[in-house]
């Protein structure tokens, strides 16, 4: 059977078949706003980057304990191509799969997948509960505070920014503007003017 070329659409579907909680999909929303701001900065391909952001988590809702191990056998049933699996499969690395990222790709996602989390529960303690009035430095102020989004892993980001050969405060920055393009969607745009 010959590999798909992915589309938003497919991705999207194939994501909403194994994924029901309203904040899986916002998290995917996302990575995948993020995934798609740094690769236009980048000069890579938006949709391809935007889709591994997208279907990132596919399996997690409904196998958590084979995280990622679930994604690769869906994709695989699906005929994705192989770069798209070893990407998703990336960003476990470390956590769930021994997939080291070693593209630009795969080390932007493994880099902002917890980082997102970070940025999403910083907004919501803020006045506006907004990322479209949010800086890094709102983001910073929580980062020592382990009780504070007690489940985002700090070493993954910080390994993540080191792997991508930038600061913490420049990653922060991406994730928040990529955040601002679906700020609506993922229900953040808050109390602020549109």
């Amino acid at each position: 059977m010959s590999t798909i070329t992915p589309t938003r659409a497919k991705a999207f579907e194939l994501f909403k078949r194994y994924n029901k909680s309203e904040s899986l999909t916002r998290h995917a929303l996302s990575v995948e706003a993020v995934m798609r701001y740094m690769a236009n900065k980048a000069g890579e391909d938006e949709e391809k980057w935007g889709i591994i952001g997208l279907i990132h988590d596919l399996d997690y809702e409904m196998y958590p304990e084979q995280h990622c191990i679930m994604t690769e056998n869906i994709l695989k049933e699906n005929n994705w191509p192989q770069e798209y699996i070893r990407a998703v499969m990336s960003h476990g690395w470390g956590l769930a799969t021994d997939v080291k990222p070693i593209s630009l790709l795969e080390r932007t996602i493994y880099a902002v997948d917890e980082l997102t989390g970070l940025v999403v529960t910083s907004a919501l303690v803020r006045p506006s509960k907004s990322v479209l009035d949010m800086e890094a430095r709102s983001v910073r102020k929580k980062w020592n505070d382990k009780r504070f989004a007690a489940g985002v892993d700090r070493s993954v980001i910080e390994k993540g920014a080191e792997m991508l050969g930038i600061s913490l405060d420049d990653l922060i920055t991406d994730c928040i503007m990529g955040m601002r393009t679906v700020a609506g969607d993922i229900g953040l745009e808050g109390t602020l003017p549109h």
